[in-house]
This record gives C-alpha cells, sequence and structure tokens, in this order.
C-alpha cells in the first residue's frame, strides 16, 4: 500500500513488529532487519496489490448539463436504455468469479439497512478503528466499480483490507443480520472464505490452473476451450454469449454451451432465433447448446429495451431495438449484428449507446464478450474535430506503413464522436471505444469511433507529486498535454485486406494464409487477439500522431504540436514500463490487453537503440528503489518513427492473411518478460509494484421517472457516493434481484 512518508514512520516506530497475514495488513520491519525479514517485506510489497489503498482516486463523472440540454423526450430514451444496461450488467458479477453476486448481496443487504454514514457508529461499536472502516467500505466502493472481486483493468484480485473477524463482526452489528440473522449468516458462510482467500489460483483471473474463469467450468483447460471453439465454427454459432460446462459421463466427454438468454426454452422459435439448440455428437464428445443464461437478467434488459423503442429519434433506433431484444430474448448473435448494422446507419445521434456482450478481453481464450452497456450525449464541439480527421482518412491513408493492397478499395467512414457519459454498465469505463466488435460488419458495412469526454477528463487529471518514473522537467509537459496527446493517439486504424493475389510486403512472396469459413479474427488468434489489435492501434496512433495535419485538426500547430507528439510517445514509453504491473511471473502470463501491448510497444522502442529511449534505475528521494524514463525527442521522427513503421507493417500483414503462427512469434517475442538482456524486466516489475497507483473508480448518476419526467440524482465522489449509487440503482425490485442473482448458476 501506498503511503505518507510520516506516516510510514509513525507505522515503524509504534508498531516495529507488524506482521502481515491474508487480512490484508501491511508487514513494516524495522530498520535493522535481516534478509530473510527483507525478503519478507518485498513479498509484502508485491502482495500489496491484492488490496485497494484508503486513499484511492474515486470521482464523480459530471453529466448534469449533458442531460439537462437534452429534451424531454431524448432523457426517456436515455433513461431506458440506462434501466437496461444497470440490469444487465449485473451479469459480469456470474461472469468474473462464483463469490462475486455472493459478496455483492450480501453488501447490497448491509447498506440497504443502513447508509454509509449510519454504519460508521455501528462498525466502531464492532471494534473496528476509522482506518478500517474505511478500509471497507473501499473494498465495497471496489466491488461495485469492478462488478465483482477481480480488478476490471488487470483481473487481479482484490480483498478486504481489514481483519476477516472484523469484517464479520460488522456483518454481525448490521440492521440487515439483526432482521434476518440466518438469510446474513448463510450469506456469510457463501462467500467468507473466497472473500479472503489468496491461493495461487485465486490470485488472478485465468484458465485451469493459471487462474479462475467463470466462462468455463473449473475443470476446463485451453484444450476444451480449444476444442468448444472447433464446435462452435462447425455449427456457425459465435462464442460471444456462451459459457463452457464440462462434465464426464460414462468416460465421455460431455460439454454443454449455454446460451444467454431471456427464453430458457430449447426449443426453435419460428422468425426469432436461428441458434441450433439440441444435443451434438462432436468427435469423441457430445455437446448440448441450450438457453437461459441469466435469463432474470437479460428479460429486464428488453423490457426496458422495449419500453426505450417508444422513445426512438428515428426508424435505425426502433429497428436497433428490435434486433437487441431479439438476440438477448433467443441468444441469437446473428441478431445482436444486425442490430449493430442498424446502429452504425444511425449516424450522429444526440444520445448514444450500445449494449450487448462486447469486449472478449477478460475470457481467457480470447472470444466470449463480457456484458456491457452505456449511453452518453454527444459532446459537439469535440465530435467536430473527431468529424474533420474522419473526413481526412482517405488523405491520410496511404501514409500507413502497408501497400495499397491491404487496403479497401471504398473506405468505409466511421462515425467518430465525442461522449459524456450518463451511464457505463459492465467491470470498467474506457477512455473511448471502437465498434462493434464483428470483424465481417466493420469490413463491410464499418464501425463508430466514440471518445468518452467526461471519464478523460477525470481519469487524466494527475498530481505532480504522483507521477511516477518520469524526469521532474517532464512531469510538468506531462501533465499539461497528456489529455490532448490521448485525443490525437486515439486513432484504432481499422482497415481491410484483399486476400486474392496479394504479396507479403516482408517477403515479397504470394500469401499463404488467409480467413477461411466461420473463422474470424478473434477465433484464429484467440488468446492473443486482443492484445495484439490494441497494440496494432496503438502503433497507427504513434505513427499518425506524426502528421501534422492530424495534429492541425485538434487545434495543435508549430511548438505545441512537438509538445501533443513528444508528450504522445513519452506517455507510451512510460505506460510500457507501467504495464509490468500486470504481468504475472509465476504463470508467465498478461492479465491485461492494453498494458501488454504498450510494453511490446516499449520493447520495440528499446530495440530500436541510438539513444531513443532509456531506463535508468536508481534511488528515489524516498530511499527505495526507483526508475526514470527518458524519450530522446530530437529522433523520435526518425528512429521512433522507423522502427514503428517496421513493426507496424508486420503486425498488419500478419493479422491480414490470418498468420498465427508468425503473428505468435511476433507478439510473444515481444511481450517477453525476462531477466536477461540490457534490462532486467523482472526487477523493473519489483519497482513498478513498489510503486504503483491504484486505478481510479468512478462515482455515476441514477435516473428515475418523475410524473412525465425524468430526474437525475448525482453522488459524491467518494466510497461512500459510489455505494449509494448502487443501493438506490434498483429501487423497484431490489429483493428480487439479488435473489435471482443468488440462484444463478457460475461454473467454477
Amino acid at each position: 500500500l501506498r503511503v505518507s512518508h510520516a506516516y510510514l514512520k509513525r507505522l515503524v516506530l509504534t508498531r516495529p513488529h507488524m506482521s502481515t497475514s491474508r487480512c490484508g495488513k501491511i508487514c513494516i520491519m524495522p530498520p535493522k532487519c535481516s534478509r530473510k525479514e527483507r525478503s519478507c517485506l518485498k513479498t509484502e510489497m508485491v502482495d500489496s496489490q491484492y488490496y485497494l489503498p484508503n486513499d484511492i482516486g474515486i470521482s464523480a463523472l459530471d453529466c448534469r448539463e449533458a442531460f439537462r440540454l437534452l429534451s424531454p423526450k431524448e432523457q426517456m430514451y436515455a433513461h431506458y436504455l440506462s434501466r437496461a444496461s444497470w440490469y444487465g450488467g449485473l451479469i459480469v458479477l456470474i461472469q468474473t468469479s462464483p463469490e462475486s453476486a455472493n459478496i455483492y448481496v450480501l453488501l447490497q443487504k448491509m447498506f440497504c439497512g443502513q447508509a454509509p454514514q449510519q454504519l460508521e457508529a455501528v462498525a466502531t461499536a464492532a471494534g473496528l478503528s476509522a482506518e478500517e472502516y474505511q478500509a471497507f467500505l473501499v473494498y465495497a466502493a471496489g466491488l461495485y466499480a469492478n462488478m465483482g472481486n477481480y480488478k476490471s483493468f488487470g483481473d487481479t484480485k482484490f480483498i478486504p483490507n481489514l481483519p476477516k473477524e472484523k469484517f464479520k463482526a460488522l456483518v454481525w452489528e448490521t440492521l440487515a443480520f439483526k432482521q434476518s440473522p440466518g438469510d446474513m449468516e448463510t450469506l456469510w458462510g457463501y462467500c467468507c472464505e473466497l472473500l479472503y482467500s489468496l491461493e495461487d489460483k485465486q490470485k488472478q483471473l485465468g484458465l485451469g490452473e493459471k487462474g479462475i474463469s467463470a466462462y468455463f467450468s473449473g475443470n476446463c483447460c485451453l484444450e476444451d476451450a480449444e476444442f468448444a471453439q472447433k464446435f462452435l465454427d462447425s455449427k456457425n454459432l459465435s462464442a460471444y454469449n456462451t459459457r463452457l460446462f464440462k462434465t464426464e459421463i460414462d468416460g465421455k466427454r460431455c460439454y454443454e454451451v449455454r446460451l444467454a438468454s431471456a427464453e430458457k426454452d430449447n426449443c426453435a422459435v419460428e422468425g426469432k432465433s436461428d441458434v441450433c439448440c439440441g444435443k451434438y455428437e462432436f468427435e469423441d464428445s457430445v455437446f448440448s447448446v441450450k438457453r437461459g443464461d441469466y435469463a432474470f437478467l437479460m428479460e429486464k434488459a428488453c423490457q426496458n429495451l422495449e419500453k426505450a423503442k417508444d422513445y426512438a429519434a428515428n426508424e435505425n433506433q426502433k429497428r436497433m431495438l428490435e434486433e437487441y431484444i431479439r438476440s438477448f430474448t433467443c441468444g441469437s448473435v446473428e441478431a445482436h449484428k444486425e442490430g449493430s448494422r442498424y446502429w452504425i446507419k444511425d449516424k450522429g445521434p444526440i444520445v448514444e449507446s450500445y449494449i450487448g456482450f462486447i469486449e472478449s478481453y477478460r475470457d481467457p481464450f480470447g472470444s466470449r464478450g463480457e456484458f456491457e452497456g452505456f449511453v452518453a450525449v454527444v459532446n459537439k464541439a469535440m465530435s467536430a474535430r473527431f468529424a474533420q480527421l474522419v473526413s481526412s482518412a482517405e488523405v491520410l491513408l496511404p501514409e500507413l506503413p502497408w501497400p495499397p493492397a491491404f487496403e479497401k478499395d471504398r473506405f468505409l467512414k466511421p462515425d467518430f464522436t465525442s461522449l459524456d457519459v450518463l451511464t457505463f454498465a459492465g467491470s470498467g469505463i474506457p477512455a473511448g471505444i471502437n465498434i462493434p466488435n464483428y470483424d465481417d460488419i466493420r469490413q463491410t458495412e464499418g464501425f463508430k469511433n466514440v471518445s468518452l469526454g467526461n471519464v478523460l477528463a477525470v481519469a487524466y487529471a494527475t498530481q505532480k507529486d504522483k507521477l511516477t518514473f518520469l524526469e521532474e522537467n517532464d512531469k510538468d509537459l506531462y501533465i499539461k498535454w497528456k489529455g490532448p496527446s490521448f485525443e490525437v493517439q486515439d486513432d484504432k486504424g481499422k482497415y481491410n485486406f484483399d486476400q486474392t493475389a496479394v504479396r507479403n510486403p516482408e517477403t515479397g512472396e504470394l500469401i499463404l494464409s488467409w480467413y477461411k469459413g466461420s473463422e474470424t479474427w478473434d477465433s484464429k488468434f484467440s488468446t492473443i487477439a486482443s492484445s495484439y489489435e490494441e497494440c496494432r492501434a496503438e502503433c497507427v496512433g504513434l505513427y499518425l500522431c506524426l502528421n501534422k495535419q492530424v495534429l492541425s485538426i485538434f487545434g495543435h500547430e508549430g511548438e505545441d504540436a512537438e509538445e501533443v507528439v513528444y508528450v504522445n510517445w513519452l506517455n507510451m514509453v512510460r505506460a510500457g514500463l507501467l504495464g509490468l504491473e500486470f504481468y504475472t511471473p509465476e504463470s508467465k502470463s498478461w492479465r491485461q490487453a492494453h498494458m501488454q501491448a504498450r510494453f511490446v510497444i516499449l520493447r520495440v522502442l528499446l530495440e530500436a537503440g541510438e539513444g531513443l529511449v532509456g531506463l535508468r534505475e536508481c534511488t528515489g528521494a524516498d530511499g527505495q528503489p526507483d526508475v526514470v524514463v527518458t524519450l530522446d525527442r530530437s529522433k523520435i521522427y526518425t528512429v521512433g518513427k522507423s522502427a514503428i513503421q517496421r513493426f507496424l507493417c508486420k503486425l498488419q500483414v500478419h493479422k491480414s492473411t490470418a498468420d498465427v503462427e508468425g503473428g505468435r512469434a511476433l507478439y510473444e517475442g515481444h511481450s517477453a518478460v525476462t531477466a536477461d538482456g540490457t534490462h532486467n524486466f523482472l526487477h523493473l516489475r519489483e519497482t513498478v509494484l513498489l510503486r504503483k497507483e491504484a486505478r481510479k473508480m468512478f462515482v455515476q448518476a441514477n435516473t428515475y421517472i418523475k410524473g412525465d419526467s425524468v430526474e437525475l440524482v448525482e453522488y459524491e465522489g467518494s466510497a461512500a457516493g459510489l455505494i449509494q449509487s448502487f443501493v438506490e440503482r434498483f429501487p423497484d425490485d431490489a429483493e428480487e434481484v439479488e435473489a435471482q442473482l443468488l440462484q444463478m448458476t457460475c461454473w467454477c
């Protein structure tokens, strides 16, 4: 845990022999300690990644003005879309871990009985110190913000930073316990062990022995995921909205593929579904495809989407919602794709939204989507700049470092807007989105780029004293230009590839591989697909930000433009170093796609040599190990551009030609974290962990129908505010929602 120097000093002086257990207290050793004790301290510093610090940043997302400017009809539309998103977002609890839903219900019952301010006196009576009660509030806020007890960014488990017996004592003193002692004791029994467990497998999300995954039963491994993908491909079924459960009957492998749907009937529904439910013999196994996963929540989402239809602004929005309802009712990904087509056609709406099983980052195999839904209001001023960038795309595309044959004959201009988020339900809130993720739609009909302005405004607010791994003269520049540089960097570079008569620009030979049948980017590249694509996108952003035309679109000219370029590249290099936090040496695996991508880019720029990038290890002002990142700005346009150009071309070729073997070799080679070579990255990782800062959490508003209008209710940017927003999120059916969550199956 990161604590101030003064507090650390007080801790050492008053409790010099303080030890650590899984209850969450840091081990502080006196100045004169043995090698064994120093080793223990290092271990506990690393283990601090499993707690959320009491001073974690929590900010309210400001959307009042954006919501006020909507018409009454638009406010109603936004309200019902938000309700659909919030109900659907609870699915993430089931997708994350076996215990997440139980913990959520336990907390909801505690806080519904007594608000955080009222519970404080109860905590004191139960023997909790002020710091321990704050740790409890922070844990609860983290559970809500991540929709589970694993961090949405990094997939690491976090546990309460107070002793288990103190947590239990608080539960036993609550009004909820006094009113229903049997129910609360049962709830505590369901989750108390996993709440605190840091067994190796439970420290992170993963497949098989590498971690926990609720997308698969606990007896599944990578080979099962690959085998199931073969079956799904044979039936032309997408894995996006599925989970997989394996059993063995009479020595024969039996798999159940469960589809997310409100409908539980596995019979064909005429005119409503293309899904082939039933039992199938496949090679030496049996597969059963069934509907009804998350049925209650899918039904709630459908009910609110149906209500939103009455307030749709145009026919595209109505048809979009109809297809989403069909998808969520019957479990059809094809229907969701059809809805996405109408969504793409809905250009420049005042209220923008998207909902469904979208991103596959947290599926260890990379094929199953986590549920998310967002509702946002267009920021017209910034959107105009993005629209200008899109209009310039056909001029900028030839600047990319691959032959014209790797581009489509006709560029499909995407909708690129800046939005202020009203609602973002899921495991976390990104700064930008590029969707839909369906390759066939992206390449033939287009996509949308979305930049979330009010998220950026909060997420990129940086305090100088908390800015790590930069030289002092770089920190002010970094703070000033980090936000503007992100706007320039946010360019996803999704381009098509003609798979006939195209020569590999690296070898000059005709291509030898391509996508066949129902193969897609995700199914083909599976475990590396998400990170590989994020890396390609980041490289496009780095490469195109060197173009003066791109910079001028965002109002950056002359010296300011050069500062934006410098900070954009510096930010990427620093992010690559920070990415080491999200690498697990024990399993040699990465837990976060974006940070793996940024580490890969750091490796590419370090390998470029000529002093372009440096990592200088030193001792910080606090006497602890430190690292300083340096970037020679005079070499960005020469050494840096050339290195990114070559690497980006390789990424594009491997992806476009479905060259999995070559792509894996390239990407996994640069992803390797070793102690060999010029830089000992395993040692650097220890320093990064020592100085890491917890990711910010966001407090979101609620909307309610009051007569004929919609009321927006906002909350303070604190752990208590975040908790209260969730307590008030389901005012009409909280008990039913909680009961249904406890009944839903989570296979682990």
